[in-house]
């Protein structure tokens, strides 16, 4: 049976044209390189080189082995490399859902700078997860989930990315911007501009409104972020957005924002793993550059009613 030790041997040969070379270069004995070159003959019944020529001058048998060893080794040193990189966690999969609206603002550019420094890593983004994102986690559709809803699985660990604020934004002219914060009660006297996502998932409705029994005026949707802040800039209603992503629009930043409620509406964004890859280098990594990205904004103090 060929192995991969004879497949070295025959290319040391064919580099060195000297059994007592390669001896030294394989560090083996000449005898018992000379040895295995005799078992190796005895196995395919045929001679691999001429004998007493210098240099070394191949049978067709021995140059037919010598090709496979041209092409073989190589390959079987990648593998090994490769190998030796997952076991560290240099190399893998990260297709990533995304069950957040917002979070391709800062999603994609990240990504950016992410991927050159993990060329293993086969990295995708997928944004259209139905109502189960969390089943395509535990099936493997999916190997990160970005979130503000963890739903606990089995075998699914969640960790923290980072801490932001809801805020609502309206026109200088709009009666909500002369008050301090917003309760239930006010926001439900006004149209509200929102993406096109069932209202249990938004925290504005789960968190805000419907705890206090309210509900919008009416209910405008908008896929488009940028679409949304041009209808409450054109007095079509109000929106609410993370703080974070409304500083980083400045062609918008003549629009006020208040808060929902005296002490504001805060929400955590996580990133949803199979646990067992949780601590995987270059999952880890991701959610580092999140964190240092995305920096935790400060709660602010509870707004007073003067």
């Amino acid at each position: 049976m060929i192995e991969i030790r004879h497949l070295k041997t025959l290319l040391s040969l064919a580099s060195t044209h000297s059994v007592k070379l390669s001896a030294a270069e394989l560090s083996m004995t000449q005898s018992a390189l000379s040895h295995q070159l005799k078992n190796l003959e005895s196995q395919i019944g045929m001679r691999l080189f001429e004998r007493k020529t210098q240099p070394l001058v191949w049978t067709q048998a021995g140059q037919t082995l010598l090709n496979l060893a041209h092409d073989v080794l190589p390959r079987v040193a990648q593998t090994e490399q490769t190998l030796q990189a997952l076991h560290k966690g240099e190399e893998g999969r990260l297709h990533i859902g995304v069950d957040c609206h917002t979070c391709f603002d800062w999603l994609l550019p990240l990504l950016r700078d992410y991927q050159p420094d993990w060329p293993g890593v086969d990295v995708d983004v997928v944004s259209s997860l139905g109502e189960q994102p969390v089943a395509a986690l535990a099936s493997r559709q999916l190997d990160l989930l970005i979130t503000s809803d963890p739903v606990k699985a089995a075998g699914i660990a969640y960790l923290p990315l980072f801490d932001y604020e809801l805020v609502v934004c309206v026109t200088p002219e709009h009666p909500l911007a002369d008050k301090p914060y917003l309760p239930p009660k006010d926001l439900a006297e006004h149209t509200l501009i929102t993406y096109p996502v069932p209202h249990w998932k938004l925290d504005v409705f789960s968190r805000f409104l419907m705890p206090a029994k309210r509900a919008p005026k009416q209910v405008r949707y908008s896929e488009l972020t940028l679409m949304m802040l041009q209808q409450v800039e054109a007095g079509r209603g109000v929106c609410v957005l993370p703080r974070w992503l409304l500083a980083a629009q400045p062609g918008f930043d003549k629009l006020v924002l208040r808060p929902l409620g005296k002490d504001g509406l805060w929400s955590r964004l996580y990133a949803g793993v199979p646990a067992q890859r949780a601590s995987l280098p270059y999952v880890q990594d991701f959610i580092h550059r999140v964190a240092d990205t995305m920096q935790p904004e400060k709660r602010t103090e509870p707004a007073n009613d003067s």
